[in-house]
């Protein structure tokens, strides 16, 4: 049935939504490929700007300690010949991590932490900076840890009670 309200909807839709052609539609594309560009000039001052606020800024306000790979608050810090054994704690969990005192060329690392009543977790391995995380669940428990960085080592007895 010519006339029908299909046709009256196509008719309504072409009426307000014209197609254009593809040639009309290339040189739309040639146009805006033809746009002039920004000079090379302009992009080296404004670079060189940039640079010199940089360098006016400086490097920021950053501390020359490493942000922590463990949760919650530090607890306990055990120094030793070869290294640093960090104690974290939150609520629930006990992390430890040891750090080399001197970073550089991979060495034999380990950390161990046990909570009382618990079995021990352990990473071994050869690392150049530090050797961790290592996370147990110590809720309302003790925990001892140990470290050792290139056969030096230290422990701790229950802690974090």
């Amino acid at each position: 049935m010519p006339g029908g309200a299909a046709d009256r909807r196509r008719a309504a839709h072409a009426q307000a939504y014209p197609r254009r052609p593809l040639a009309a539609l290339r040189r739309g594309l040639a146009r805006s490929a033809a746009r002039p560009r920004a000079h090379p000039v302009a992009y080296a001052l404004v670079l060189a700007l940039a640079a010199g606020l940089l360098t006016l800024v400086g490097p920021g306000t950053a501390t020359a300690d490493a942000v922590s790979v463990c949760h919650g608050r530090p607890a306990r810090t055990v120094s030793f010949a070869t290294g640093e054994l960090r104690l974290y704690r939150t609520r629930h969990y006990a992390c430890a991590l040891v750090l080399a005192k001197r970073p550089g060329a991979p060495r034999p690392m380990k950390v161990t932490l046990q909570p009382r009543g618990g079995r021990a977790a352990v990473v071994a391995g050869r690392w150049g900076r530090q050797a961790g995380p290592v996370t147990v669940h110590a809720l309302n428990r003790c925990v001892r840890a140990s470290a050792t960085v290139s056969g030096r080592s230290t422990a701790t007895g229950w802690i974090l009670c």
